[in-house]
């Protein structure tokens, strides 16, 4: 049988037909004219007073950390349960990271645990839409409005998700887009910052580029204009080709998303009676991106057997994200035992657009199969 790959990237003729003009025109780079195009498309898209297309969400988390004066001497709070990009965020500008325990049946970050978390170096709250699926936003603000701190959104896996009729990457003062291979939108590698604060937007952009703002625009000036590095600065731009793909991207987040909702509906059916996994949690105030399809095995199912199972079969599967706290890098003491478990028992099952109805079918017959083949005899 054919393969059914984990991810699988949505990209087509007329995303080539976008990097053809970028290759006939004179600019590649990035901060070029497709790259501003696309900022607009994205603040119009999100509703946000400024957006700044980068080279990745780590670049932007980054960014935003260092424009919202974050450093030495601070702790920042960071979801725990993702992939560890906000915990490096914060390390990478001095900054300690506090890992934040997670809701059983969301995986998202624990307004109460956030809470508990607060001390007097701390400097903000970074939250995760795990891995599609929006936070709890309004009780996250609360806190941290009556504590003084800032709140970054990584929506890194959320386009195209909303919570109570926001759309994820405006539900924060900053936040962070990813447009990796596997996410709903993708240019291969690429990121954007969002914000509603213009001079924070000014602060990136001039620090993705060595500090020295975009040499396109300098370009046109009349004269001989000799850019000064007035900062430290970083090459985070995103190429003019990312972003012409990423244009086009933008314009199909609905057809694309509808094809993810359909097969996450067509898994929640047929596993609705499976006693061995829990499906994903969605509440009602929220709506999922659909970046991964995770299912949480019973603690008596092996799930290693499983997915070695499902591969055995050409199967894709994997572990879904982290407990950041255990990497070996981070050394902490902290305990995070909701999002520890979680990390043991979930399991990621493919999930992407291009999905047929058969893929899905065979999908959920080999989990079954491998559920019951590697689930422990309960013990009296």
């Amino acid at each position: 049988m054919d393969a059914i790959p984990l991810v699988h990237a949505s990209l087509g003729g007329q995303e080539l037909a976008a990097v053809e003009e970028v290759f006939a025109s004179e600019w590649p780079a990035g901060q070029g004219p497709r790259g501003k195009a696309l900022e607009l498309q994205l603040a119009e898209r999100f509703g946000s007073a400024e957006a700044v297309a980068l080279s990745s969400c780590a670049a932007a988390l980054h960014l935003s950390l260092l424009a919202l004066g974050a450093g030495p001497g601070d702790e920042v709070i960071v979801a725990d349960y993702t992939f560890p990009a906000p915990a490096h965020a914060a390390r990478y500008v001095g900054a300690v990271p506090v890992f934040a325990d997670v809701r059983a049946d969301t995986g998202t970050i624990d307004p109460q645990a956030v809470e508990a978390l607060v001390g007097p170096r701390t400097a903000g709250v970074i939250a995760v839409d795990t891995v599609g699926l929006p936070a709890d936003y309004a009780e996250l603000e609360s806190i941290t409005d009556r504590h003084g701190l800032f709140l970054i959104e990584d929506a890194a896996c959320a386009v195209g998700a909303t919570y109570r009729g926001r759309p994820a990457g405006a539900l924060a003062p900053v936040a962070c887009l990813s447009f990796h291979g596997r996410k709903g939108i993708t240019s291969g590698e690429g990121g954007a910052l969002l914000t509603s604060d213009p001079a924070l937007a000014a602060d990136v952009r001039l620090r993705s580029s060595f500090g020295i703002g975009a040499i396109y625009d300098k370009a046109r000036v009349v004269g001989l204009p000799i850019p000064e590095f007035t900062e430290i600065g970083y090459n985070y731009k995103l190429s003019d080709i990312a972003a012409a793909i990423l244009q086009v991207q933008v314009g199909r987040i609905e057809e694309l998303l509808d094809r993810r909702r359909a097969v996450a509906a067509r898994y929640d059916e047929l596993l609705k009676d499976e006693d061995l996994v829990t499906p994903p949690h969605v509440p009602p105030d929220r709506s999922h991106a659909w970046q991964s399809y995770m299912v949480t095995l019973d603690p008596d199912v092996d799930r290693a057997g499983v997915a070695a199972d499902l591969r055995a079969q050409g199967i894709g599967c994997g572990h879904g994200t982290w407990a950041s706290h255990l990497e070996p890098v981070y050394e902490t003491a902290q305990a995070c035992p909701v999002s520890a478990d979680l990390f043991r028992r979930n399991l990621a099952v493919p999930m992407h657009a291009e999905l047929t109805p058969d893929q899905v079918e065979r999908v959920i017959e080999a989990l079954r199969t491998a559920l019951r083949t590697h689930a422990r005899p309960h013990t009296n």
